[in-house]
């Protein structure tokens, strides 16, 4: 307690010392002496007290001592410069509409710059939002690493926040996860902030379109087809109570100018909130062109091979549209298999061919691996029909190593059954039987196949 009660009183003396420090460089800059400064109200005796930080002014004294020097009461006792908030908001929002634009390297740069001079001034909130966009321009870049450390930054500041306001940062982590290839920990994250918000009577739309949407792709990967398309029901069934951020943003950001202009700034404040959410909502068409992926999906198991390749064009062409190129990817591996099943092989491998080149190397768990494997898994299927049986078993095999540690069983289990499908026509009996029991092996790995309990269903 003592120590407690110490350090309080540090930073009130610290606080004391900042404002006699301001007033004195103020009243400098403006010509002042100390008595012209105090009168008609105070004494010079009492400015000069306060410049050496023996006493801190109370909230009269403040208000007196702003208007005297020109400056708002927060920037005279806090030393941030004035309009500072409504600077940030609008560098946020600008940086959403690069990140919405495509142009996640310099929304990034910007946004390192405003992490900076928010930390630096001690704005919370605006911090939040920053590493928030700073995770989702890490995500875009193919970053997962990065993207994990901003978003577990940003749930840290908002540890005392209402879970919607934390929505964003944890829909953020689990997609990074997922993308490195831990499945069942991207379902936990997301479930368990679904029935958090279910149980707790939150009906956020937005929370749960961010939530329910994210859930897609883990469950795709992990075989729970059945959840995977009940939260892509979810998703799409809340969609028509979110309106066009983009649209509405660019409103509310213009009118936000004219009010600062004009010296409204608390109205300002209130308009640039409102676009800095609705930009953070942008990657709610992400988030929708994951739902069109899973009724193409649902489409291609129907054997509506056609209809599902209109569902996954129009998701490859949201998603690159915001040049995702790993969310692009995965939907190019799913495309590619319809392509494969209406007879259109060339074409197929063709598209898993960009898909390889656009994800680069090296490849591992921190970039690409599962899609890449993915793309392997597809080439090596088409290279076995077409009758190529060593370049089949060559793409079998780098998918096997791509997945190697990235947990996928099921997808590991699968491919080893296409090998040893392989190896047996050719005769090679033995490798077969090795490939068959390697698959076995996966597909037999506890926790990895099965999942719990599934999120609560809304009350609403």
């Amino acid at each position: 307690m003592a120590t407690s009660s110490t350090a309080k009183g540090e930073e009130r003396a610290a606080g004391t010392c900042g404002i006699g420090r301001r007033v004195q460089r103020l009243r400098g800059e403006l010509g002042l002496t100390q008595r012209q400064l105090a009168q008609p109200e105070y004494t010079a005796a009492y400015i000069s007290t306060l410049e050496s930080g023996k006493v801190r002014p109370s909230e009269t004294a403040l208000r007196f001592l702003a208007a005297r020097l020109g400056v708002s009461v927060d920037e005279l006792s806090t030393g941030r410069p004035a309009h500072l908030a409504t600077d940030l908001r609008i560098r946020l929002t600008d940086a959403r509409q690069m990140l919405g634009a495509g142009d996640a390297a310099e929304a990034a740069e910007l946004l390192r710059e405003l992490l900076a001079t928010a930390e630096e001034h001690g704005f919370q909130e605006e911090r939040a939002d920053a590493l928030v966009a700073l995770g989702d321009c890490a995500l875009d870049l193919g970053e997962l690493a990065e993207a994990r450390d901003s978003f577990e930054a940003a749930e840290e500041l908002l540890a005392g926040e209402p879970l919607p306001r934390r929505v964003a940062a944890i829909r953020g982590r689990a997609v990074a996860h997922l993308l490195a290839g831990e499945l069942r920990y991207s379902c936990y994250l997301l479930e368990s902030a679904i029935d958090d918000l279910n149980r707790s009577g939150l009906h956020d739309p937005d929370a749960l379109v961010l939530l329910h949407s994210a859930a897609i792709a883990p469950y795709m990967d992990m075989g729970a087809y059945a959840r995977a398309a009940q939260s892509a029901e979810l998703a799409l069934s809340l969609a028509p109570s979110i309106s066009d951020p983009a649209l509405v943003a660019r409103m509310h950001r213009g009118v936000a100018r004219a009010m600062i202009a004009e010296g409204r700034s608390a109205e300002a404040e209130a308009s640039l909130a409102k676009a800095q959410e609705l930009y953070r909502q942008l990657h709610i068409r992400t988030e929708l062109a994951h739902c069109h992926w899973m009724r193409g999906y649902v489409r291609a198991q129907a054997g509506d091979l056609e209809g599902a390749e209109d569902e996954l064009r129009t998701a490859r062409d949201m998603l690159a549209s915001k040049r995702a190129q790993l969310f692009t990817a995965q939907v190019d591996v799913e495309l590619a298999d319809v392509l494969r099943r209406l007879g259109r092989r060339e074409e197929a491998a063709e598209l898993l061919s960009g898909t390889l080149d656009s994800l680069g190397a090296p490849l591992g768990p921190e970039r690409g691996a599962v899609h890449a494997a993915g793309a392997h898994r597809l080439l090596g299927m088409i290279a076995d029909e077409d009758g190529a049986g060593e370049d089949a078993e060559l793409h079998y095999c780098q998918a096997l190593s791509l997945l190697e540690h990235s947990g996928a069983a099921g997808d590991l289990a699968d491919i080893c059954r296409l090998l040893g499908d392989l190896l047996r026509r050719e005769g090679r009996i033995e490798a077969a039987l090795d490939a068959y029991r390697t698959g076995l092996g996966h597909r037999a790995a506890p926790g990895t196949t099965t999942l719990g309990t599934g999120p609560a269903q809304p009350s609403y």
